[in-house]
């Protein structure tokens, strides 16, 4: 088990020097990897007891984020406060945990129990939370008497975020945690992180499981080329993209007479079923009635957050990035991942 995240055996809590209630500030950091400018001018507040997903493309600038949050790197620019200090002393007071993603295997010590591995960690902290809180929290009381290397993927995520965990953390920051589970371990573990996260602490995640975010993070921030390009709620994301899907069946579908609809940007056409992306819904409808067009099951929705995620980032955008909507004390102007 790697002990690289986990703080000195009895550093001291100290108490946050002005953190106020922002739990994680990023100032105009920016970092460059030789010729490429992983962060560029990074704006960003996360505020206490809030749960933010990051989402990004991969290379979009969300692993240098992270390693920044955890005091791994240090900023060429700009500053990282977390907590009120800086990353490397919240860490080593216990105040933050991570669960990182391990590659290959699960990044538990293999030949030990659960339980034997969860009280080793907590030797590690000064305070850390209670034994039997730590399991409950997780829901590993089951997997006690397990030895790590017997656990299944979604049971080993469940061990690595106890002991993210151990040392009852303020800021959790969890990177990728259900990429080894299926959808029903999916929805278990977000029911857990939720619950956490309704007992005051802040949460940063991030995720290819764009519904995860919709369903679990109070704000979304988009990274791409190194920069915060949305950043609100994911329904004013959603909003923001403008798009929305005008859907319904018909008999013998004509793509090139639907493309000429009123508002129609893009057709997509499967068997009976049509489906639109319209920049003005209530004109492609009333354009679709007035056609003649004989049709079934109309629904008129939304664009999702992967849907949204897809347009903010497209690699042919030019115009200014997005500001959906301003987010409180967590609110990013400008920024980068």
């Amino acid at each position: 088990m790697s002990l690289g995240l986990l703080p000195r055996l009895g550093a001291p809590r100290a108490a946050d020097p002005g953190g106020g209630d922002v739990a994680l500030r990023f100032e105009q950091v920016s970092y460059r990897y030789r010729t490429h400018l992983a962060l560029d001018g990074l704006q960003l507040q996360v505020a206490r007891g809030e749960t933010l997903a990051l989402l990004g493309r991969n290379g979009a600038g969300k692993s240098t984020t992270i390693s920044l949050v955890l005091g791994l790197l240090r900023p060429q620019h700009g500053t990282v406060q977390v907590l009120g200090t800086s990353p490397a002393r919240a860490l080593a007071q216990g105040r933050v945990g991570a669960m990182l993603q391990t590659g290959l295997g699960s990044g538990l010590p293999p030949g030990v129990t659960v339980a034997a591995t969860l009280r080793l960690v907590r030797r590690l902290y000064r305070r850390p939370a209670p034994f039997d809180l730590t399991v409950e929290r997780a829901r590993i009381g089951s997997l006690l008497g397990r030895q790590t290397h017997q656990l299944s993927g979604g049971e080993a995520q469940r061990v690595r975020f106890a002991i993210a965990i151990a040392g009852d953390p303020e800021l959790v920051f969890l990177d990728e945690p259900t990429a080894a589970m299926d959808v029903e371990g999916r929805r278990s573990f977000w029911r857990m992180i939720r619950q956490f996260g309704q007992e005051g602490r802040t949460i940063v995640f991030a995720t290819h499981h764009l519904q995860e975010a919709d369903d679990t993070a109070d704000r979304v921030a988009v990274v791409d080329r190194g920069r915060v390009i949305a950043d609100g709620p994911a329904g004013a994301l959603k909003a923001a993209v403008g798009a929305r899907w005008v859907r319904f069946v018909c008999e013998r579908p004509d793509a090139d007479r639907f493309a000429h609809l009123d508002g129609v940007a893009e057709v997509e056409v499967r068997g009976r079923g049509v489906a639109l992306t319209s920049l003005d819904a209530d004109a492609t409808v009333r354009a679709l009635v007035r056609s003649g067009i004989t049709f079934d099951g109309l629904e008129v929705a939304g664009a999702c957050l992967e849907e949204a995620f897809v347009a903010l980032t497209r690699r042919d955008r030019v115009d200014e990035p997005l500001r959906p909507l301003a987010a409180g004390p967590g609110n990013a102007a400008d920024g980068v991942g």
